[in-house]
């Protein structure tokens, strides 16, 4: 008969436990009071730290450890409702890059899409902005590639899904933080609400190229040409223009772990009814190519090593330039899937 451990071990386990989920807590509370809405910087780094430090001594001081934890679960959920209800807004003082919002008209078959961007780069940070409309005949939807860009290793990427309609327009969608003028990213003020959610609609001489030949240093961008059948592509691009224009009438924030470029990619995938998994290639989006081939959803005839060496596209995109044919021209010798 196995004996079961003493009570006092039991109850030390207990509490250590305990005492990381309460760690934990603390300092979830702590960084979303710091980086909350509240005005002025020293007073959310005065309530954090009052937060935070009357935690630890309520929790060394109290001696009724059970009420202590009470309490300190009624407040932090009263922070957690504060939380929620801090509202994401459209009207901000921008970057230039994602000042203006994308929205679609659509009548029959007829999709049109109005600011798709195409800024006029000199540098990274010196461009033109410049922004056209065009209509897509859903009918002639034929084509949905997979654009992974790397820049710090295999492990992350960002993520772009780009639309083909009779081998010749293409349109990319790009999801991104929507920064203002005075902001830089930052992966952790990813988890607190400091970024609206936008999405970028850009012609890929824009999105593509400013990665290939502007950005300094340059980054790897491989285009990789999914299995997607013709209706399931019209039901995904209309995935994509309905939350574009959900986006323009109510701005929603981004978020490192749950909404960005690829949790959101497998959320339009799934919301007509395909059964693409969540997975750890999904949260590490430098696999994602990797996790859409090994589910049948790329040309399986080449081994993934070949696919990936055939996408690599920035030599190409490097000689090519401002080329009006650019997308048709940076797809050559790409395999087309079966």
């Amino acid at each position: 008969m196995k004996k079961s451990l003493p009570r006092s071990i039991v109850r030390f386990l207990l509490g250590v436990v305990v005492a990381v989920v309460v760690a934990m807590m603390t300092g979830w509370a702590s960084l979303a009071i710091y980086y909350s809405n509240l005005s002025g910087e020293s007073v959310r780094t005065a309530l954090a730290g009052i937060f935070a430090l009357g935690t630890v001594c309520a929790f060394i001081l109290l001696r009724n450890r059970r009420r202590t934890l009470i309490g300190f679960l009624i407040v932090f959920c009263t922070v957690v409702v504060w939380w929620i209800t801090i509202p994401a807004s459209n009207e901000r003082d921008w970057q230039t890059d994602v000042a203006v919002l994308p929205y679609a008209t659509i009548n029959g078959d007829l999709v049109t899409i109005h600011n798709i961007r195409n800024l006029k780069y000199r540098t990274e940070t010196d461009f033109a902005p410049q922004y056209y409309d065009k209509a897509f005949d859903l009918t002639k939807l034929d084509s949905v590639d997979l654009v992974t860009v790397y820049w710090m290793g295999d492990a992350i990427a960002h993520v772009m899904l780009s639309f083909g309609f009779n081998g010749k327009d293409f349109v990319a969608f790009s999801i991104e933080t929507r920064k203002e003028k005075t902001e830089e990213y930052s992966t952790i003020k990813g988890f607190f609400k400091q970024y609206e959610l936008t999405y970028i609609v850009a012609d890929e001489r824009d999105v593509i190229r400013v990665r290939t030949n502007f950005r300094n240093p340059r980054e790897d961008v491989y285009i990789f040409r999914t299995r997607m059948k013709p209706e399931r592509a019209r039901l995904f691009f209309m995935e994509y223009i309905r939350k574009i224009n959900e986006l323009k009438e109510r701005a929603e924030w981004y978020n490192t772990l749950t909404t960005n470029c690829t949790t959101n990619v497998v959320k339009h995938v799934r919301a007509f009814g395909v059964d693409l998994r969540y997975s750890w290639k999904v949260l590490l989006s430098g696999y994602i190519a990797r996790y859409v081939y090994d589910l049948g959803g790329l040309d399986t005839r080449l081994s993934f090593e070949e696919l990936k060496k055939r996408g690599y596209v920035n030599p190409r995109a490097q000689a090519i330039g401002d080329d009006p044919d650019f997308s048709r021209k940076i797809r050559e010798g790409l395999p087309i899937p079966q």
